[in-house]
């Protein structure tokens, strides 16, 4: 056992060097068919989507103990990479010797046989070693990877918002808090309130919803930031697309107007897309026969085609003049609902769309008043197969104009002077955007429920591993 432990993914991206010749890997049994003078091991090792097949037969001295091996086990392996003369597979391993690393009892949950995503969320610790999660997982990294290398090559900074905070961007209500004291003896103060001065921070906090504020703060400073962390929100809902968890892209843009941020958006879609594409080949061939198929060609739809930009208004003209019975009816003034976003994008446009120019009674307070009172500059960025995947808006940055709409929805000043000191030191018009990481992840791998595209999944009564 002194060859040099190759990776299958070397393995494979330079087949023409290792043909013929002997290697060594280590990794894990997938499967195992055996018969009476021979057997075929399907290996892997994790760096590879591909799997590859171990041949051995019974001139091997340890024959019979290479016949008990359970799938699950560890390996190691030595042997012959050759030409398979076999359907399914291009190469195989001729073996010349196998050693256990790590056995595996029969009752190993994972066997080679169809089991149900509900039930891989129960083996979570497991489920990694699936083909579905090497797939998706492998995405995951990759698209993560994606990201930061558009916005690093662009000249953004990258920043580490807090995920302890002290003010809430988005209305009260969803957030976790953040406490050290003891619930059996909460402290009062004399009017019986909660005495925060005896928490950890002396005032309530939070785990955040967002680290956009923050953003902002680096956007007067390095002019091009973006955020990619975790959020939190405490929302009781079972939704596929909801967790408590999950992490989020912000960037944020001094002297941006609206249009030059649905600019970003559109360019950095379709970067992660081809990055995607090009670098996980075999995920995504997967994903596309065995999970959505016609994914890729979903996908080259945004590569395609420029999106659509168009005011929630003609967005909803559109849908009260469509022919076609919605169940929540479209009005002026209203939300757009998934079926609204679906209809927008896969029949009538059949493209990407940006829905700009909200009503200011149904966004938030920071979004940049329209000069028609009515409306705020914020977008929406509507993909066919996923409805809504980023979420943005040119900020407001008139202090007094800002300073009435915090009172008009009732968003205690105190806490953000700040924010407002941002307007009055050297403000200028700034602009960001929000995409949810893990909603990009269902879009790019067609896997429609949130708990399958994050590692350990935390939502309402579920916080395993």
């Amino acid at each position: 056992w002194n060859m040099k432990i190759l990776n299958l993914k070397d393995v494979y991206e330079n087949i023409e060097n290792y043909l013929d010749k002997e290697i060594s890997l280590e990794g894990w049994v997938r499967n195992h068919r055996k018969q009476k003078e021979f057997g075929f091991i399907e290996f892997y090792d994790g760096t590879a989507f591909k799997n590859i097949q171990l041949v051995y037969d019974n001139k091997l001295e340890d024959f019979d103990e290479i016949t008990k091996l359970h799938i699950g086990s560890s390996i190691k392996v030595e042997g012959k990479i050759v030409k398979s003369l076999g359907k399914g597979q291009d190469y195989e391993i001729v073996v010349s010797k196998i050693k256990l690393e790590g056995d595996c009892p029969e009752d190993y949950p994972l066997q080679p046989k169809k089991h149900t995503r509900e039930f891989l969320r129960e083996i979570a610790y497991l489920r990694p070693r699936a083909n579905l999660f090497q797939a998706v997982f492998r995405i995951r990294s990759l698209a993560a990877m994606a990201i930061h290398t558009y916005f690093q090559e662009r000249g953004y900074v990258y920043l580490h918002a807090p995920l302890i905070t002290g003010s809430d961007c988005e209305g009260a209500g969803e957030m976790f808090q953040v406490t050290t004291l003891d619930l059996n003896k909460i402290p009062k103060n004399a009017n019986g309130e909660i005495d925060y001065k005896k928490d950890f921070f002396g005032k309530p906090s939070s785990l955040t919803v967002s680290g956009q504020l923050q953003g902002e703060i680096f956007a007067m400073a390095f002019k091009k930031v973006y955020t990619f962390g975790p959020t939190f929100r405490a929302e009781n809902s079972n939704t596929k697309t909801h967790a408590s968890e999950f992490w989020m892209i912000e960037p944020e843009i001094a002297f941006c107007n609206l249009d030059q941020v649905m600019d970003v958006e559109e360019d950095m879609l379709r970067y992660i897309i081809n990055y995607v594409i090009e670098h996980a080949k075999d995920e995504m061939a997967f994903l596309d026969r065995f999970v959505e198929k016609g994914l890729i060609e979903k996908l080259k739809v945004v590569l395609n085609n420029k999106p659509v930009r168009i005011t929630h208004k003609e967005a909803i003209d559109i849908l009260m003049k469509a022919d076609e019975k919605f169940e929540y009816e479209p009005k002026q003034g209203e939300d757009l609902a998934k079926e609204h976003e679906k209809y927008l994008t896969e029949k009538y446009f059949k493209a990407p769309v940006f829905v700009t120019d909200w009503p200011k009674d149904i966004k938030a307070f920071y979004m940049r008043l329209n000069d028609d009172q009515e409306t705020v500059a914020a977008v929406d960025m509507l993909v066919p197969g996923a409805g809504e995947l980023m979420g943005g808006s040119q900020r407001e940055e008139r202090i007094d104009i800002l300073e009435k709409r915090m009172k008009e929805l009732n968003v205690g000043t105190k806490d953000l002077d700040w924010y407002l000191n941002l307007r009055k030191y050297g403000g200028c018009k700034h602009s960001g955007f929000g995409m949810g990481f893990e909603r990009l992840l269902i879009y790019l791998t067609g896997v429609e429920n949130i708990r399958d595209v994050i590692p350990f999944p935390r939502t309402p009564g579920n916080c395993e591993f």
